[in-house]
C-alpha cells in the first residue's frame, strides 16, 4: 500500500510539474511598464522574475548566475538565441553577439524596462527575430542600487515614480570602477564580458546637463582612440546608419550633449570615454561600444519607447554588417601589437569640427527668485533649430613605446589578481632569472585634494626611463604584449595613462620612502663621500649657487644622501619593468 501511496504521490508531482510548465507558458507578460502606462519601473525581484518566466516559457531564453555582487545577490546574464544554443564559444563560430548592459546607475532605468520589452516582443514574435546576432543582456547590474528605491534623488528626472540609486551597496558609482576593480559587481561584469565577447556594446543610461528637443542622445565610444578601421566604421559607418534609422521612425537622435551650464547653441566637445567607464573598457578588445542617453526631462514613457527603438536599429546593424565587424576587431587583435607605439593620452583635435543641424531650446540668463544671482533658464516654447560644431576629432598628446612585454614580480599579487579575471595570458619566471629591461622611475604627478570613487588618483604623471639588469624571482611573470589583452595592459600598466594602476594608487607605497638618515650620523658620512667623489662634490657645489637651496641645511644632506648607495632604490622606481624588443 505504502508503495502505491508514493507511486500515486510521484505521478501528481509530475503532473504539478507539467501543469506548471504549461501555466507558465500562459504567463502574463505584461510589464510593470506597460500596467502603469508608462510611469513605473519594476524592482529588482520583479525583473529578475520576469526573466525567469520568460526563460520557463521560451527555450529561446537562457538565464543564468554569473558572479557576485557588494549587494551579496548574484549577477544574472539573460542570453536569446533562437537556435537555443548559450554556448558562447559555439555562438561565436557562426554568430555575433551584441551585450546589453542595464542599470548601471538604478535611477537610469529607461534600459531595464525597453529590454524587457525588447526580449519578450522578439520571442513572442511580435518583431523580427534576428538571425546572425545573439543577445545578451545584464537585467540590473547595480543592484545594490536598485533595491536602494526612492522617489527623490533624481532631482533633475521626468519619471518613473520611483528608481533605484546611483551608488552600489557600497556607494559606488560603478560606472567609474572597470578599471580599478574595487566592487565585486565589476569583477562579475568582467567574468560576463570575457565570456560572452561581444563585438557591440550597449549601456543604457539617462543624461543630465542642458535641455533640448531630443529624446535620445548617442555616445559611442570615441572614434580615434579605438582607431584603425575599427574607428573609421564606427564614426562614418555605424554611427550614420544609426542616425537614419531612428531618422526614418521619427526619432531624432543627437551626440550626446557634452554641456554644463551654458547653452549647446555654440557646440561642444565629444566626451573621451577612458577606460574606467564601461565602453572605454569594453573598447580594450576592440568591441563597437555605445551609451544611450535618453533626456532626463521627457517624459518616462518617451525615454523607454526611444531606448527600445534604438535598440532595434542597433540589432539590424549588427545583423547587416556583423560579418565585417568581426572582420575588423580580428584585424585590430592581429596588427595593433604590432605598432611601435600607443597613444595614451589625447586633446582635442581643433582643426576638424562636424557641423550638423542641432534643435534645441533658446536659453537666457535671468534673475534667480531664489539666490538674486544669473540663472540659465530655457524656454521649451521657443525651440530652435541651428548649426553647431562638434569637436568629435582627438589627437595623441603622450605616446609610449609598445614593449615586447612587462615583467611584474610576484609581490604585486592585487595588480596579478585582475590580469588573471582580464584572462591575460603571461608565463611564470621558473628560476631566478638576470634580464635587462628598461626602468621607469616616476618623474612627477599630481593628486587630487578630495576623494573620487574612494581614491586620491593621480594624473599628469611623467616618468624617467633607464636601463638596468635585474635579477627576478622564482614566481614572478613575464607578460607578453602581443596577445588580445594588448590594449588592457597598455592602458593599466603604463603610468601615464590616464587609468592606469598607477594613477588609481595601486604603487603609492613606492611613492613613500621608507629609510631616511639622522643628520648628524650622516653629516660624517656625507663629507667623507664629498672627499672621496669629486664628480660629486662640483655637482653639489654647482648646485648650492640655488640661494634657496643653499640656504636650507637639511636639502643639502637629503640631496647628497640620495646620491649615495645608501639611498634605497625602491623609491618612486615603478615596480612593472619592461622588456623592449
Amino acid at each position: 500500500m505504502q508503495k502505491i501511496t508514493f507511486i500515486l504521490s510521484s505521478l501528481l508531482i509530475i503532473s504539478c510539474n507539467i501543469s506548471e510548465k504549461k501555466s507558465n507558458k500562459n504567463y502574463d507578460f505584461t510589464t510593470t511598464f506597460e500596467k502603469s502606462k508608462g510611469t513605473e519601473t519594476p524592482t529588482y525581484p520583479e525583473v529578475i522574475t520576469y526573466y525567469k518566466k520568460l526563460a520557463e516559457a521560451y527555450p529561446e531564453i537562457n538565464i543564468q548566475e554569473i558572479g557576485m555582487t557588494d549587494s551579496g545577490y548574484p549577477l544574472h546574464l539573460v542570453t536569446l538565441n533562437p537556435d537555443k544554443v548559450f554556448d558562447f564559444k559555439k555562438i561565436r563560430q557562426t554568430k555575433q553577439v551584441l551585450l546589453i548592459n542595464n542599470g548601471i546607475h538604478p535611477g537610469e532605468s529607461d534600459g531595464i524596462d525597453a529590454t524587457m520589452l525588447l526580449f519578450r516582443d522578439i520571442v513572442k514574435g511580435n518583431i523580427n527575430v534576428p538571425e546572425n546576432t545573439v543577445l545578451a543582456a545584464i537585467p540590473i547590474y547595480n543592484i545594490g542600487g536598485a533595491l536602494n528605491r526612492n522617489s527623490g534623488t533624481r532631482t533633475n528626472q521626468n519619471g518613473p515614480k520611483e528608481y533605484g540609486f546611483r551608488g552600489n551597496a557600497r556607494n559606488y558609482d560603478l560606472n567609474r570602477d572597470f578599471i580599478k576593480n574595487d566592487t565585486k559587481n565589476a569583477n562579475a561584469f568582467a567574468e560576463i564580458f570575457h565570456l560572452v565577447q561581444p563585438d557591440v556594446f550597449i549601456d543604457n543610461h539617462v543624461s543630465n546637463g542642458a535641455d533640448y528637443q531630443y529624446t535620445l542622445t548617442h555616445l559611442f565610444t570615441q572614434h580615434n582612440k579605438l582607431g584603425g578601421e575599427l574607428g573609421n566604421y564606427l564614426h562614418k559607418e555605424m554611427q550614420p546608419q544609426l542616425e537614419a534609422s531612428l531618422s526614418t521612425k521619427k526619432w531624432d537622435i543627437t551626440p550626446y550633449v557634452n554641456v554644463w551650464g551654458t547653452t549647446p547653441d555654440k557646440g561642444w566637445i565629444q566626451f573621451m570615454d577612458s577606460p574606467r567607464y564601461s565602453t572605454g573598457f569594453t573598447t580594450l578588445w576592440n568591441t563597437l561600444g555605445m551609451m544611450v542617453e535618453t533626456h532626463m526631462l521627457k517624459p518616462y514613457k518617451q525615454r523607454v519607447e526611444g531606448t527600445y527603438e534604438l535598440m532595434k536599429s542597433m540589432i539590424t546593424i549588427t545583423e547587416k554588417d556583423g560579418k565585417k565587424i568581426r572582420l575588423l576587431r580580428n584585424k585590430a587583435f592581429a596588427e595593433l601589437p604590432k605598432q611601435n607605439t600607443y597613444p595614451v593620452n589625447w586633446e582635442v583635435d581643433t582643426t576638424q569640427v562636424t557641423k550638423f543641424k542641432f534643435k534645441g531650446y533658446e536659453g537666457e540668463y535671468v534673475d534667480s527668485k531664489v539666490t538674486g544671482a544669473k540663472r540659465l533658464k530655457y524656454d521649451q516654447n521657443k525651440p530652435y533649430t541651428e548649426e553647431v560644431s562638434y569637436q568629435n576629432y582627438f589627437t595623441p598628446t603622450t605616446e609610449v613605446t609598445i614593449p615586447q612585454a612587462y615583467i611584474i614580480p610576484q609581490g604585486w599579487w592585487n595588480v596579478i589578481e585582475l590580469l588573471q579575471l582580464n584572462q591575460v595570458e603571461f608565463k611564470t619566471l621558473t628560476k631566478d632569472s638576470t634580464i635587462s629591461v628598461e626602468v621607469y622611475h616616476i618623474k612627477d604627478y599630481k593628486s587630487r585634494k578630495t576623494p573620487y570613487e574612494g581614491h586620491y588618483p593621480h594624473h599628469t604623471t611623467s616618468v624617467q626611463k633607464s636601463k638596468e639588469d635585474i635579477t627576478f624571482r622564482k614566481g614572478d611573470i613575464i607578460v607578453p604584449t602581443n596577445q588580445k589583452g594588448f590594449r588592457y595592459l597598455l592602458e593599466t600598466l603604463e603610468p601615464q595613462a590616464p587609468d592606469s594602476f598607477f594613477n588609481w594608487n595601486f604603487f603609492d607605497t613606492i611613492l613613500q620612502q621608507k629609510e631616511g638618515f639622522s643628520p648628524y650620523v650622516w653629516e660624517d658620512k656625507a663629507s667623507e663621500l664629498l672627499i672621496n667623489n669629486d664628480k660629486l662634490r662640483l655637482q653639489f657645489e654647482e648646485k648650492k649657487k640655488d640661494t634657496t637651496f643653499s640656504k636650507n641645511w637639511y636639502a643639502q644632506l637629503d640631496w647628497l644622501h640620495k646620491q649615495s648607495d645608501h639611498y634605497e632604490k625602491a623609491h618612486f622606481r615603478y615596480p612593472v619593468y619592461r622588456v623592449l624588443r
